[in-house]
């Protein structure tokens, strides 16, 4: 291996960081059970925008996800994400991975890390209410050497593709799930003896 040959290799051999985000704006049509309430379940929300095949709950409010398999180049792997999940007195909710791991392959499992963080919130602007949030995922990883050797150009187009696409996933299912099982939930939560409706002034988020 000539000099040239060895620096080449240990450039393209510096890890890689692929990194994206999406946001969403969603009117809420409000139930008999403000959607503030259901948001104190994160459980719930999990289950909404999770495929439940794929998702544990491994105790309090923490679950671990198996996220659909990635495939980055010729190097196909699924990433296993320990994930907190919690909700503040106003109906905020975050959530924030702890750890991950790539089950079965040691080399990729040593040399992948994975980050996702988000905030939905419940607002109030004109009388209608919103849920507004944000979601972050970055990977790192260090590709094997056969695979490094790619044009860099690639292998950030074809990362960033994949991160975004994992993200995408979650929106659309949230898009999708999120307000029909807030409507079930408060259907059956509004027939509750117990119940108490409205939000008293410090949980309302306009306050």
């Amino acid at each position: 291996m000539t000099l040239r040959t060895f620096v080449l290799i240990a450039t393209f051999m510096q890890k890689l960081r692929f990194t994206t985000f999406e946001t969403v704006a969603l009117e809420v049509v409000e139930q008999a059970v403000p959607i503030q309430h259901y948001l104190r379940q994160p459980q719930r929300l999990v289950r909404a925008i999770a495929d439940p095949r794929l998702m544990e709950q491994v105790g309090g409010d923490r679950y671990c996800l198996k996220m659909r398999p990635l495939q980055i180049l010729n190097l196909h792997f699924q990433p296993v994400v320990e994930l907190k999940v919690w909700a503040d007195a106003r109906g905020r909710v975050y959530l924030q991975s702890e750890s991950c791991e790539i089950r079965g392959i040691e080399y990729i499992n040593a040399r992948f890390h994975l980050d996702v963080g988000g905030k939905l919130t419940p607002v109030q602007r004109a009388g209608k209410t919103y849920l507004e949030g944000r979601a972050d995922l970055a990977v790192d990883i260090s590709l094997p050497t056969l695979l490094a050797l790619a044009p860099r150009p690639i292998l950030e187009a074809t990362g960033n593709q994949v991160v975004k696409g994992v993200l995408s996933r979650i929106k659309q299912r949230l898009l999708e799930q999120l307000l029909a099982d807030y409507r079930d939930w408060a259907s059956d939560a509004a027939q509750q003896p117990a119940y108490q409706n409205p939000l008293s002034p410090a949980e309302n988020p306009a306050a």
